[in-house]
């Protein structure tokens, strides 16, 4: 959903200071010693990789792309768990990831939620849903330079010169009112902010029927945890802090919210989508099998196992075979991931409880002649 909130996770879970921005290092390893491989039934993991061969990925000096190929054009049609398994310990070779601090890193979730809205602005209905300013410019600055490759700037041109974009709390306050475009109208403010954590959503409209929203773009503002300033408030505890907590506290206390939401200063804007929820790689996101990662570590497209705490069982794990087909604003380095658990009311609480210890392994698609 190229969530930059997004998307791109629960990106505002306040424990993710201390994760390493270290170098990946990879380590070759054997499908016998990725835990709960052979258990796993990973059928509609090769689904998800299928939609991704539909998109080159970009290498990030990791995936050779002539092996990416060869591993595409073999793609078997109607297997079962064994066929699916043989198809990638056939065409892929594993390497365990890891950073000078560890094997473990950390998983999030982000799920797909549902919202109550309409196309006419009322006193029900009060909150836009924005389309992307006709006035808002990004900027690619690996255009002008390779040192500069993967780093954009967004914002308007005023007197001839770049001007950053106004922040959350001047878009809420007005600053698209001759701009703006708004898809549709919610009546929760504190729904509107998750979507835009979330990067897609449905909105069921009061007028009959669905419109299903997904990311478009951002303002440009880097993305502040809310969890953090309600814990630096003091409004929350170490250990309270989820995504039901804060839309409860955000709920319970109306006066103070908008000053809460505002110390974020990123806001996303939406597009209308005729089908699924897509991610970054602009390929339809498949529920417990499509994942978040950073794009400088992990290319998109690529398989990953992850072995991760479950959220939900206490002492249970998630061993899955998923696929990197999604970004984040929250989601940096090497051993960082946010799991997609599809839409509905287990979705949410799953996704918004999850802050998981994770070990993940990669695989990379092996040359022609291997």
């Amino acid at each position: 959903m190229m969530r930059g909130i997004a998307f791109l996770s629960v990106l505002w879970l306040a424990g993710c200071a201390g994760l390493s921005e270290e170098s990946l290092q990879m380590t070759p390893a054997t499908f016998g010693d990725v835990p709960g491989w052979r258990e796993e039934c990973p059928v509609s993991a090769l689904a998800a990789f299928s939609a991704s061969c539909a998109k080159r990925p970009k290498t990030s000096g990791v995936a050779d792309m002539d092996a990416w190929e060869a591993a595409c054009s073999s793609l078997p049609a109607d297997v079962d768990c064994d066929g699916a398994r043989t198809f990638f310990e056939t065409r892929f070779s594993v390497q365990a990831m890891s950073t000078g601090a560890g094997d473990t890193g950390l998983l999030t979730g982000y799920y797909e939620p549902s919202l109550k809205g309409s196309r006419v602005q009322g006193p029900e209905y009060s909150v836009p849903l924005y389309a992307v300013p006709g006035d808002m410019v990004s900027v690619n600055l690996g255009d002008f330079s390779p040192d500069l490759a993967g780093r954009k700037l967004t914002g308007l041109i005023s007197g001839g010169c770049l001007k950053p974009y106004p922040d959350r709390a001047g878009i809420v306050s007005g600053a698209l009112e001759k701009t703006g475009q708004p898809l549709v109208y919610v009546d929760d403010p504190a729904d509107a902010f998750f979507l835009q954590v979330q990067g897609s959503g449905r909105v069921a409209l009061a007028e009959g029927g669905e419109l299903r929203l997904g990311y478009a773009g951002q303002n440009g503002h880097k993305y502040v945890a809310i969890g953090r300033t309600l814990l630096d408030r003091g409004d929350l505890k170490p250990g309270q802090v989820s995504m039901q907590s804060i839309k409860d506290w955000l709920r319970a206390h109306p006066e103070a919210a908008d000053t809460v939401m505002n110390s974020n200063p990123s806001y996303v804007f939406f597009r209308v989508l005729e089908g699924d929820a897509v991610g970054a790689q602009n390929v339809p996101l498949t529920p417990l099998r499509s994942l978040a990662v950073d794009r400088r570590h992990v290319p998109l497209g690529l398989p990953l196992f992850i072995e991760a705490e479950d959220p939900v069982v206490p002492g249970g794990h998630i061993r899955r075979l998923m696929v990197a087909q999604d970004t984040g604003g929250a989601i940096k380095g090497p051993l960082r991931g946010d799991f997609f658990w599809g839409a509905g009311p287990q979705a949410e609480v799953r996704a918004g409880t999850m802050k998981s210890r994770t070990r993940f392994w990669m695989l990379l698609p092996k040359g022609r002649h291997e």
